[in-house]
């Protein structure tokens, strides 16, 4: 019988757990957002963006005021390029955050300088975890 109960309950918890897993992001709202240029990055994150641009990353930053989100796409064989935000909102948990890299047009192409395309938004200070999509 005691078996039955712990085998009945390690079910329940396991069906609960999936459910929980497969939970939709709800969107609760946008969030506003400002797209930085090289001269508003405070100068502790631009040094740490300086170090990663070769690779791709995704990192966050406070300085419990703002919260600042980057995105880098490492290094591209050319100029040109560009960021497009296609996300930013809040759910229940989460904020979540999502960009697309855009190629350079075709005559941009002929420069063959390497760049390290990223972006950084700085939006409203909130402790939820990001979620790069």
């Amino acid at each position: 019988m005691a078996i039955c109960v712990v085998l009945t309950a390690g079910i329940m918890l396991l069906l609960a757990g999936c459910t929980f897993l497969s939970e939709e992001k709800v969107k609760l709202r946008d969030l506003d957002f400002t797209v930085l240029g090289e001269e508003m990055i405070p100068e502790e994150l631009k040094a740490v963006l300086e170090e990663r641009k070769s690779q791709p990353f995704q990192i966050t930053y406070t300085d419990n005021q703002y919260l600042y989100i980057c995105i880098g796409y490492g290094e591209q064989e050319t100029g040109g390029y560009s960021i497009a935000v296609d996300a930013l909102y809040l759910t229940e948990t989460n904020i979540c955050a999502g960009t697309s890299l855009l190629g350079p047009e075709p005559s941009e192409k002929s420069n063959k300088t390497p760049s390290y395309p990223y972006i950084v938004l700085k939006t409203e200070y909130m402790e939820q975890t990001v979620l790069f999509e």
